[in-house]
């Protein structure tokens, strides 16, 4: 308030006090207060069409500008809200998608694990099966090389024998006696040999 009572003080004392400021007493001339009339013509004028320019052509832009941006920013502010849902939303999809995905291959994997064993145990049973036929194919060979072979070696005794008395005395020895004392010693010790 006291600004105001002193700003209007001065301009009264400029607007009453002519000679003060006047050109002739050596002031200002825009200070003459002769001149005041048209200064104040001029000025408003000046700040007239100034005004109706700013309001009627500059500001109007300058809103339009202000609201064209604003509702661009809202727009964008939208789209991005309107994307961050959606990229949300394509997380949670690509989120299942994976869990999805994980639990097949974990039941695939499990399926192929089973698979394998499965085959492994039948492949295994007929493995088995081969080598017990082939366990059995050798035994029953090795029973009949153990039965016919106390034939054979008593043969080869008494071949063997026969040779070595013919070289030792010099003359021949009847085979059938040599046969008959291998066949008596084969059937004493054979036991221990053949397992019989």
């Amino acid at each position: 308030m006291i600004k105001k009572i002193f700003f209007q003080s001065i301009f009264f004392n400029f607007f009453f006090l002519k000679e003060v400021f006047s050109a002739e007493s050596g002031g200002m001339p825009q200070l003459n207060p002769e001149f005041w009339v048209s200064q104040v013509f001029w000025l408003t004028l000046t700040f007239g069409v100034l005004y109706v320019v700013l309001s009627k052509l500059i500001l109007p832009k300058i809103s339009a500008n202000l609201e064209l941006r604003k509702s661009q920013i809202q727009e964008n502010v939208e789209a991005a809200e309107k994307q961050r849902e959606n990229s949300e939303s394509k997380l949670k999809e690509y989120d299942q998608i994976v869990l999805k995905s994980k639990l097949e291959a974990k039941d695939i994997l499990k399926s192929a694990r089973e698979k394998v064993l499965k085959d492994i145990n039948s492949k295994k049973e007929i493995l088995d099966k081969q080598i017990d036929e082939e366990i059995n194919n050798a035994e029953k060979e090795i029973e009949m090389l153990r039965k016919s072979a106390s034939g054979k070696i008593n043969k080869i005794a008494i071949e063997t024998s026969s040779d070595l008395i013919k070289k030792l005395i010099g003359t021949e020895v009847n085979s059938s006696s040599i046969s008959a004392i291998v066949e008596d010693l084969s059937k004493r010790n054979g036991g221990k040999y053949y397992g019989s």
